[in-house]
């Protein structure tokens, strides 16, 4: 009888065990360096930079909500005059994850994203203008999650972006965290859509 009972205990604790990846947490925080470059050789190949912060919950065994917001800037001179531009991005998502061994996950994800960009003209003399500007738009992608080693992680996703206003894109993501603490790690990202790299550096507290 008792060892039926263990047997039993074991057998309904396995659903739990399996629910992600060994070392995988799906509730973080982390925050951090923010960078955007557009490939444009038109446009001198502008770049921005900033910061960035964001935090994933999870709210079942293989569903998590994730949110965040960045924000870059880069300021132009010229004859007299100057502009800056700034591009702020929040967004809210919502994702699944399933385990394909005791180190990688499969995740899928789904999102909504506003895209705000403001630019300040200041010319001398004359009063300062601005123009602003914002899209919203739709992202899903599928990828895999996993731990190389007890102290790394590593991921990668794939998937497609489209607005009402805008060209849908295609979107790559690399990713990878290195552990100082089980809690505390360094993370650097790239994304890559269209002509566009954003980039972030920072560090993660997982739960």
């Amino acid at each position: 009888m008792r060892n039926t009972l263990i047997l039993a205990s074991l057998l309904a604790m396995a659903p739990l065990a399996a629910s992600a990846a060994d070392g995988l947490s799906y509730t973080y925080v982390e925050g951090g360096w923010a960078g955007l470059q557009v490939h444009d050789s038109a446009a001198g190949d502008p770049e921005a930079g900033g910061g960035f912060i964001r935090g994933s919950f999870a709210i079942a065994e293989q569903v998590h909500v994730f949110g965040g917001y960045s924000r870059v800037s880069d300021t132009f001179g010229f004859d007299g005059a100057r502009s800056k531009v700034t591009l702020a991005q929040p967004y809210l998502g919502v994702g699944y994850h399933m385990p394909m061994s005791d180190r990688i996950d499969f995740t899928s994800d789904i999102s909504w994203l506003r895209r705000n960009a403001e630019t300040k003209y200041t010319f001398d003399g004359l009063p300062t203008y601005r123009s602003k500007y914002h899209t919203n738009l739709g992202r899903a992608t599928v990828g895999l999650r996993g731990k190389p080693s007890p102290r790394t992680e590593a991921w990668a996703k794939a998937g497609y972006m489209d607005g009402s206003d805008v060209d849908g894109n295609w979107v790559g993501q690399l990713g990878g965290q290195f552990n100082y603490t089980p809690r505390v790690g360094w993370v650097m990202e790239v994304e890559a859509y269209g002509r566009s790299f954003e980039y972030n550096a920072g560090l993660r507290l997982s739960f």
